[in-house]
């Protein structure tokens, strides 16, 4: 909730009356990542801490199989077609930067024959939940979404999640990802990379299909050794800050406060941009 731009909600709460104050109370704070602005922010809250983490911080799943195909953006809506005549009634998740984009590409799957539908930050909460209703029934096994309306979502039996468009950060990638494969099940992760979009990106994403024993196409790594055009990065859940990202767990005293992290992602509040309709 920090991350997502409750920070005032979560200060009331604390700051209510019935709430014993911070050295009296036990609190819990559970992430997959943790960017350190968002550390230094958590410790407002905690006291005499302990830091648990599972897994490589910032990581994704290793049950998730994740492949990246460079193609470029006019290739993309045939290679998602590709893709999705072969998934038969598998619930896939299609990740996008913009909300026409995400209108727009449902419109053409369902002229195409396949079943999708969409969420985005524009629709009616009413839409939303009967969007998700569908999608959860199996009704439209395709939705469409943009990382800022599904954000906070557990959606079973997700068996393959596609990111048509590339996110900015690598933390929103790991987030994406990890909307599959979940509780021991096998999932997969399909990526379109852009040259000129996404090649910022490209160190970052071979650090995160490596950790995860993932294969890393030759022509990505030639993408960063050479350079892209485009942009993006983002951090691996924060260096530096008192809590430990990245490496080994740390621990802070023996006090009642925790903070659990696992193999996931989280997203940069300013991520909200990502959304508009430009």
């Amino acid at each position: 909730m920090l991350d997502m731009g409750f920070e005032p909600d979560v200060r009331a709460l604390v700051g209510h009356s019935s709430m014993p104050q911070r050295g009296a109370r036990r609190t819990l704070m559970f992430s997959a990542t943790f960017p350190e602005q968002i550390q230094l922010l958590a410790k407002e809250f905690l006291e005499d801490s302990i830091f648990l983490k599972v897994g490589i911080l910032g990581g994704a799943n290793s049950d998730v199989k994740q492949q990246v195909f460079q193609v470029t953006q006019f290739e993309k809506r045939q290679k998602l077609l590709d893709i999705l005549s072969d998934e038969g009634s598998d619930r896939v998740m299609v990740f996008v930067e913009k909300k026409k984009t995400a209108d727009f590409l449902a419109a053409f799957l369902s002229q195409k024959g396949l079943k999708t539908t969409s969420i985005h930050g524009d629709r009616y909460q009413r839409q939303r939940e009967e969007a998700l209703l569908e999608f959860r029934r199996g009704t439209c096994p395709v939705i469409v979404a943009t990382a800022v309306a599904a954000r906070g979502l557990d959606i079973k039996d997700v068996r393959h999640v596609v990111n048509y468009d590339l996110p900015q950060s690598i933390d929103e990638y790991v987030h994406r990802v990890g909307r599959t494969g979940r509780v021991g099940n096998l999932g997969k992760a399909t990526s379109f990379y852009d040259s000129e979009a996404n090649g910022g990106l490209a160190g970052a994403l071979i650090k995160i299909l490596a950790e995860s024993q993932q294969e890393v196409p030759e022509w990505l790594e030639n993408e960063a050794k050479f350079g892209g055009s485009g942009g993006g990065g983002g951090g691996f859940g924060g260096g530096g800050g008192n809590f430990g990202g990245g490496g080994g767990s740390r621990g802070f005293g023996g006090g009642n406060d925790q903070w659990g992290g696992s193999g996931g992602a989280s997203q940069q509040a300013e991520e909200v941009a990502e959304e508009e309709w430009g």
